[in-house]
């Protein structure tokens, strides 16, 4: 590196020196010039006075020997340049090698007491003996069996735990796939139901959803409403308290069982189930005006209140 410096300190001397001999050429030149007119006018531009000065000189602006000596020096200074250059590369080149070199040197040389210490450690274990050799390698077998057994039971356990939920995945989901197969065989029953006119067709019907799902409060409802299109308003009767001890807020079971007890002769009892039923559906308070099972109360006072919505009076 310090040889590159006294390279870049001596081209900067050569570009000095080539400073200076332009200068003396530019001097000699201007010296074999010949002065410019008198004559010539102030006003006279600087192109013209150039142009003037040009055509009046009597000697070359430069001579054959100072030409030769830039161009030496030119040449001289290219070449100190381009030796500046392959010595600044060759240094750079050996600064790498050296580098390399040292790296190299240091990846060896920590092979080489690894190797050591693989050597020194090997024969600490000769000179201790082969029954320590052998308490350690029981002691390390011991050690990997425990650990293997820990890990067995932890992955044991674990599939145990993951074989137990998805058992009760499994008896979840074929219960679900049982619900879905009863509701779609009580839907398509349902259907068949709605397309019968008998009442005792309907029933039959209403009997097989029964027997599929018992505590069905719909099917004892809608069974009660059939009794009644039989005339048999006391099993009717039965049918709605049995669908009112399931679902005490069902609107519809309580309108059949005052419809019952209309049939029955039970006319207070009648109108206190109406009134319930009316106060949670308000849609029955229209059906009951039209509803045959109420004929025999209809001209009573309370009766004609709750099917046109009036209040009682005081």
């Amino acid at each position: 590196m310090a040889t590159a410096a006294n390279s870049i300190t001596h081209t900067t001397r050569l570009l000095l020196r080539l400073g200076a001999a332009t200068g003396l050429w530019l001097v000699a030149a201007f010296c074999f010039a010949a002065p410019e007119p008198a004559a010539e006018d102030v006003s006279i531009s600087a192109d013209e006075k150039a142009a003037t000065t040009i055509n009046h000189l009597q000697a070359p602006l430069y001579t054959a020997f100072t030409e030769r000596y830039i161009l030496d020096e030119v040449k001289n200074l290219r070449q100190m340049l381009a030796d500046a250059r392959v010595e600044f590369t060759e240094k750079v080149v050996e600064r790498e090698f050296q580098v390399a070199d040292r790296a190299l040197t240091y990846a060896t040389d920590t092979v080489t007491y690894f190797f050591y210490l693989i050597a020194g450690a090997s024969t600490l274990l000769v000179l201790v003996g082969w029954n320590s050799l052998r308490d350690i390698k029981e002691r390390v077998g011991a050690y990997a069996n425990d650990e293997v057994k820990r890990i067995t039971d932890s992955y044991e356990a674990r599939l145990d735990k993951l074989e137990l939920e998805l058992h009760s995945k499994s008896k979840h989901i074929a219960a679900t796939q049982e619900e879905i197969e009863l509701t779609n065989e009580i839907h398509s029953l349902w259907l068949k139901a709605s397309q019968e006119s008998s009442p005792q067709s309907k029933i039959t019907i209403y009997d097989q959803i029964l027997l599929l799902r018992p505590d069905d409060v719909e099917a004892l409802t809608y069974k009660a409403d059939a009794a009644l299109l039989l005339g048999q308003a006391q099993w009717a009767s039965r049918l709605a308290n049995k669908a009112l001890d399931i679902d005490p807020e069902n609107s519809h079971a309580m309108y059949q069982r005052a419809c019952a007890h209309a049939e029955s002769g039970y006319i207070d009892e009648a109108l206190q189930d109406l009134e319930q039923a009316i106060n949670q559906s308000e849609t029955l308070r229209l059906q009951a005006r039209d509803d045959s099972s109420f004929a025999a109360m209809a001209e009573h006072e309370q009766f004609l209140m709750l099917v046109s919505g009036l209040a009682p009076e005081e």
